[in-house]
């Protein structure tokens, strides 16, 4: 009876069993980073879009809240910050999320599954997400400064 094993061995694979691998993490980013985009995300595009519904005024403040504002108050340079991390975090999120859905859409076509392959491509998923969230916020950063 598989109930009554006395040996001390775990009855099905547990986490302690488990060497860590890129390919586990890749996977786990890859749930947190859907609900981060879903979650926080639609927050942010509905408040945006009531910003937006709610005239001028409050989309300024919207923008003043996320964004930038010259006027700004300490609450105000504060938020500016929170905002741009807000947005910069979105932003590796969105990446993460696409070049992880990208590896398992390969991964469903049969290729990939080699421990090496697989591994190259785990870290790649990481990597691609890091330089294209640096490099999109590098270009708007560098508009905001030239505009």
């Amino acid at each position: 009876m598989a109930g009554n094993d006395t040996s001390g061995r775990p009855l099905s694979p547990h986490l302690q069993v488990y060497k860590w691998a890129p390919s586990m993490a890749v996977s786990i980013f890859h749930r947190i980073t859907g609900d981060g985009l879903a979650i926080l995300g639609g927050l942010m595009f509905l408040w945006w879009l009531g910003a937006i519904a709610s005239g001028p005024d409050a989309y300024a403040a919207f923008v003043a809240c996320v964004w930038h504002d010259p006027d700004a108050g300490t609450f105000h340079m504060i938020t500016n910050i929170l905002g741009k991390v807000v947005l910069i975090g979105l932003t590796w999120a969105f990446f993460q999320h696409l070049f992880s859905g990208l590896r398992h859409f390969v991964l469903d076509t049969g290729a990939g599954y080699e421990l090496k392959t697989n591994r190259l491509w785990s870290i790649l998923v990481f990597v691609g997400a890091i330089f294209a969230t640096a490099m999109v916020w590098l270009y708007i950063f560098a508009e905001a400064l030239n505009g």
